[in-house]
């Protein structure tokens, strides 16, 4: 059996057999001699070593808990050999045996202005940040999704800390090449200190000292003044951004929480616009019930409020850059704002399903009028005129107070057809929608409507009622007349709101038919060669 030990890569533990772990030693300090006198020559063996790391991680997984020597060859096989690597240095030209390695996406910190969010998607979908970032402006300005997808990606996708992830963020492999080039970019756009830093080799109990070159201190001098300055311009253009953020935040939020704390009072006080008569919780009290209504307005003042309260946060980073665990406070609001989002949705659906089935019910009455040769057909009084300020009606229905009570109005439809017997009848055809057949009868059922006989004059009545108790479900009254052949009917002008699609022989306009008789013949309607039009005829 061979003779193991424990090692610490990169704050990871591993076992590992004798002749793995010198042949890993023995790969370690050739890297070290390769980049020991480069100034960020202590950076690229620490990416290293976490690149090792992350690939003894993935081997050891399962029941190979200990590393041997075919693991320790096949990690250099993926990250380069020391001396292929120096000997093609010159050119840069060796990048390791290539591995299949997905990209993945990080949020970049090379790029952000804020959480690196559109950085790491630039680099993921190879796209310049400046257009993601528009994108997500654009979005925001839009309807508000820009910040909560921004908020859910800051959340759920982490940010690239080593030089490894980095090159994972832009789909390049992880070789000992491309984490030496990364490294001296990241070098030469923003110099760091290595002075005095110590370079310790995994394994191995000795330690060497570096310095970086004189013409590295001059340049990095230099490079900190334009960085310095830089900065003083982020920082400027960040209070900017974050007072416009407050400032928007606070506004929102000011009248949403007024409107909160006054909701009570205003649903059950403000007038609608159209009836002052009407409140608005009596008026959507007709379509929904007040748990629903209740639910809905909390689900709907979350959806809005957090956004804003997310821009006031936001905000205020950006002017005062306090510490804070951003993390845990938009993984907190997010998961709110989707429980409120599922709440709604809920709410929404459960107030669809009041719609699901569609019942129709008939009812034939039989109009006794002998001898009249001719029918009179007007419209009743409107006992409701007065209720209704301005003449507002959504598919032909109105809402009006009537000492104190809501009242839905729907207005019926009038068609006349042959009776195909010698008697005239009167067809109610009444439709409503319920959760359920048994919910939609009992909808029909509740629907009230009178109509007057009187000798030879029939009077309808220009509305019917849903129901005192009954809510708004799509009700629809049909009244079709049923004439015998030789039968003649006037219909009163005041019929125009009512009448609905009459068939008659001369396809005559509904609006054109008022005010004349029309005698039923075989063939249909027809009106008689002297009618009068004038609204003075009685029976």
């Amino acid at each position: 059996m061979k003779k193991t030990f424990t090692i610490n890569i990169s704050g990871t533990l591993f076992h590992i057999e004798e002749d793995a772990y010198e042949k890993l030693q023995g790969y370690f300090l050739k890297l070290k001699n390769h980049f020991g006198n480069e100034a960020e020559g202590k950076e690229i063996i620490t990416d290293i070593e976490g690149r090792v790391a992350e690939l003894f991680i993935e081997k050891t997984k399962g029941d190979n808990k200990i590393i041997t020597l075919e693991m320790i060859e096949e990690v250099i096989s993926v990250m380069g050999t020391p001396e292929d690597f120096m000997e093609q240095d010159a050119d840069e030209s060796y990048v390791g045996t290539p591995t299949k390695r997905k990209k993945r996406l990080y949020r970049s910190p090379d790029s952000r202005v804020l959480a690196g969010v559109c950085g790491g998607l630039g680099a993921y979908f190879k796209m310049d940040p400046v257009i993601v970032r528009i994108i997500f402006v654009l979005l925001f300005f839009a309807n508000g999704v820009g910040l909560l997808a921004y908020l859910i990606l800051w959340i759920a996708v982490p940010k690239a800390r080593t030089t490894s992830q980095l090159l994972e963020m832009k789909g390049e492999e992880v070789t000992v090449s491309n984490i030496q080039r990364t490294i001296r970019d990241q070098v030469q756009e923003n110099p760091v200190t290595m002075t005095g830093q110590e370079d310790q080799v995994t394994g191995e109990g000795t330690s060497q000292n570096f310095s970086a070159p004189q013409d590295y201190q001059s340049r990095k001098k230099e490079s900190d003044a334009s960085a310095e300055a830089g900065r003083a311009i982020l920082r400027v253009i960040a209070v900017i951004f974050g007072a416009f953020f407050v400032i928007t935040g606070a506004l929102g939020l000011i009248g949403l929480i007024s409107t909160v704390i006054i909701g009570q009072s205003v649903m059950g006080s403000w007038p609608l616009v159209w009836s002052p008569d009407i409140h608005v919780s009596g008026f959507f009290g007709h379509f929904i019930s007040p748990e629903a209504l209740t639910l809905g307005m909390i689900s709907i003042a979350l959806l809005t409020g957090l956004p804003l309260l997310a821009i006031l946060f936001i905000g205020t980073k950006l002017i005062f850059r306090y510490k804070s665990n951003n993390s845990a406070i938009a993984l907190g609001m997010v998961g709110v704002w989707l429980v409120a989002l599922m709440i709604l949705i809920f709410v929404s659906a459960g107030q669809v399903g009041n719609y699901k089935s569609q019942t129709t019910l008939t009812n034939t009455e039989t109009i006794v009028c002998e001898p009249c040769p001719t029918l009179f057909i007007n419209l009743g009084e409107d006992k409701y005129s007065d209720y209704y300020e301005v003449d507002w009606d959504i598919d032909k229905f109105k809402v009006v107070n009537v000492d104190g009570e809501n009242l839905i109005l729907g207005q019926p439809r009038f068609d006349i057809e042959p009776s195909g017997t010698d008697e005239i009848v009167m067809v109610f055809r009444k439709r409503a929608r319920g959760k359920n057949h048994d919910d939609a009868v009992l909808n029909i059922n509740d629907m009230v409507y009178h109509y007057q006989v009187t000798d030879s004059l029939i009077s309808l009545d220009p509305w019917f009622l849903t129901g005192k108790e009954s809510k708004w479900r799509d009700q629809r009254l049909d009244i079709i007349l049923k004439l015998p052949v030789g039968k003649t009917v006037y219909l009163d002008q005041e019929l125009e709101d009512i009448i609905y699609d009459i068939d008659n022989v001369s396809n005559t306009l509904d609006e054109d038919m008022i005010g004349k008789f029309w005698t039923m013949k075989p063939e249909g309607l027809m009106m008689l060669q002297d009618s009068v039009s004038a609204t003075s005829v009685t029976p």
